[in-house]
């Protein structure tokens, strides 16, 4: 009964792997589907995040090209907003919304919203605890299940299932602020605001697919090794 006991727990896994995959299914798809579809106002990504930027009294902020597909960010620290091929010199109705998500962080950071805050303090704690905690649990059942070990390795990847929840707010705060820009602007116009808004509702759930696959994580660690590390 150890055996399937042990076993069981990977219909966690495979839960929020299944979780993952859909949720990288349906934003790809979703923004292939409206970066077929141009805007009536026919400007760009990048043209787009420097008007709501100015619109919103931010003028430190510069929006730059990266390289890669779907790689567009806002870097806090340089106060930088990145913005992919397929965003930056398009004027796609996609293209729109994932660089209006973006300024909606640059907003967020000249506001000093809260959560953002919270996440960016986290963020060291964060990338440490992902970083070592299954090392930490791997040596521990080597060292003869050591529960010093092992719940150290657990408490640590409790604060990068943290990070993921309170990622969940800040990034639906920010397609908010951007749905919100690109109405009040006319930057899209009509149902082009509805369709834009799809593509950051399926960016979305990529964020809460990657916190429920943390939590199911946290819980099958959980169950694995709270009562043997309890002995």
């Amino acid at each position: 009964m150890p055996f399937f006991y042990y076993e069981s727990t990977y219909i966690l896994v495979i839960i929020g792997v299944i979780l993952s995959l859909f949720a990288s299914f349906r934003v790809k798809s979703t923004f292939a589907k409206y970066s077929k579809i141009m805007s009536f106002s026919g400007i760009t990504g990048a043209q787009a995040a420097e008007r709501i930027l100015q619109s919103s009294g931010i003028y430190d902020v510069s929006v730059q090209r990266v390289s890669g597909d779907l790689t567009d960010h806002y870097d806090p620290r340089s106060k930088v907003l990145r913005l992919s091929d397929s965003v930056y010199s398009k004027g796609t109705i996609a293209a729109i919304g994932v660089a209006a998500h973006e300024c909606g962080h640059a907003i967020q950071h000249n506001k000093e919203y809260l959560p953002l805050k919270l996440r960016s303090a986290i963020v060291p704690v964060a990338n440490i605890g992902s970083t070592l905690a299954m090392p930490l649990i791997f040596i521990g059942i080597l060292l003869g299940s050591s529960p010093t070990l092992i719940n150290l390795g657990i408490i640590f990847f409790s604060f990068a299932v943290l990070f993921q929840i309170i990622t969940l707010p800040v990034e639906l705060d920010a397609s908010k602020r951007a749905i919100q820009r690109v109405g009040e602007l006319g930057v899209l116009h009509g149902d082009e605001v509805d369709k834009a808004r799809k593509v950051l509702n399926a960016a979305a759930f990529t964020y809460v697919a990657a916190a429920t696959a943390s939590i199911l994580q946290l819980l099958r660690l959980v169950l694995l090794f709270g009562g043997r590390s309890r002995d």
